[in-house]
């Protein structure tokens, strides 16, 4: 936590969060030229083939996109003919059972009415007391022979007329029904051929996903490879730039011990050299025996994501992660990063080794880092943000603290 995070009600890590946009800054103006021409040629080297590798990978993953999108437009085609098709044979089916019924009915009622007919006709034949004047035919005159052999004629004549009526209706329904049948055949035939062809695409549609997901996770890989190159490199010219502002800053404390070395014989010792200071200029302290247990406390906390005034592996702000880390072997630093300024011995950058912590703004308010050597640091910068290990910023930092 910061002095700004402690006293503001300001959302946290709004100020960290502006170095977001440029997280490797070059350390060493004397040294950018040289140290942005080592990265581009670099990267100019290792992009290219990268590049053509993920611009082809994309292109196939275009096209196979395109197929699958032509396979699943024919599926929902052969759908929809497969949904009339079914709408066609249930239509037939009702037809047919239509029929059925027809002939059953039609069956029925001619047997009812050939019942009827013959009951009627023995009837009429045999009750020869009624009054009925069909019944007074059969007498038992002299003429009841001719009479009799009349009427059966004309009562068999009535039935074979209704029986070949239904033999006629029979033959016309079963004809019908057999051309029904004939259509539901031939439209299942149509139907079970589209079903085959829409599991033909079906397949072929699961065969392209599959190729299209291989495709995807290869991108994805060649993506991954790319970023980590450029990530390795931007860290490699990360620590270039360190490593010479180590150098530049170790050769500056030299010159000026060897000038105030020079100039003491004559001046008694009590003239001050001139020039820019070098902070500071007194051998530092040895680490502290817990700084190495610190870092490795710190780096175990990776991706824990950034919380406002955190300062456990639920969530860490920049000053909670460094009190964390070196609570975990047993020493104890204020939470907020102006106090651990305060309390730290300030070294120069010349000196700097794993554990010691760098400050950023007046006093160490803004932020605190803990450098964990070969240029990078480890922080929990801002909301959103997460421990991370990064190069050393020089913007705004204010010095180096040794935890003693």
């Amino acid at each position: 936590m910061t002095h700004a995070e402690q006293y503001s009600t300001v959302e946290p890590g709004a100020c960290p969060a502006r170095r977001r946009r440029t997280p490797f800054r070059v350390l060493a103006t004397v040294v950018t030229a040289s140290v942005i021409g080592a990265t581009s040629a670099i990267v100019s080297f290792a992009t290219p083939a990268s590049a053509d590798q993920i611009s082809d990978a994309q292109a196939q993953a275009s096209a196979i996109t395109a197929k699958l999108n032509a396979t699943e437009a024919q599926i929902a085609a052969l759908t929809g003919q497969i949904n009339q098709s079914d709408y066609r044979l249930a239509q037939l089916r009702d037809q047919i059972a239509a029929s059925q019924a027809e002939i059953a009915k039609n069956q029925q009622t001619v047997t009812s009415d050939t019942s009827q007919l013959r009951t009627q006709a023995i009837t009429d034949y045999t009750n020869s007391g009624t009054s009925n004047s069909a019944t007074q035919l059969f007498t038992s005159n002299v003429n009841t022979s001719g009479i009799r052999s009349e009427y059966s004629g004309i009562a068999t004549s009535n039935v074979t007329s209704a029986i070949n009526n239904l033999h006629t209706a029979q033959a016309q329904l079963a004809t019908n029904q057999a051309t029904l049948e004939q259509q539901k055949g031939q439209a299942q035939s149509a139907r079970d051929s589209l079903q085959a062809s829409k599991n033909q695409s079906a397949s072929l549609a699961s065969q392209e996903t599959a190729t299209l997901n291989s495709v995807d996770a290869n991108i994805q890989n060649l993506v991954a490879q790319k970023k980590a190159r450029e990530a390795a490199a931007a860290q490699a010219a990360a620590q270039a730039a360190f490593n010479q502002k180590v150098a530049a800053a170790q050769a500056a404390q030299a010159a000026q011990a060897a000038q105030a070395a020079a100039a003491a014989p004559r001046s008694g010792g009590g003239t001050k050299t001139s020039g820019t200071p070098v902070t500071p200029t007194a051998p530092p302290p040895p680490l502290s025996a817990g700084a190495a247990g610190a870092v490795q406390a710190a780096e175990r906390e990776i991706g824990v994501p950034y919380v406002w005034a955190g300062a456990s592996p639920s969530g860490f702000d920049c000053s909670g992660l460094i009190m964390w880390a070196y609570s975990q072997v047993g020493i104890s630093l204020p939470h907020f990063s102006g106090g651990q300024f305060a309390s730290t011995t300030h070294i120069s950058m010349a000196n700097i080794s794993p554990g010691d912590l760098l400050f950023y703004g007046p006093g160490g308010s803004e932020h605190v880092a803990m450098y964990v050597g070969g240029g990078s640091m480890i922080e929990a910068p801002y909301t959103g943000s997460s421990v991370h290990i990064s190069g050393v910023r020089s913007d705004g930092l204010a010095g180096v603290g040794r935890v003693v």
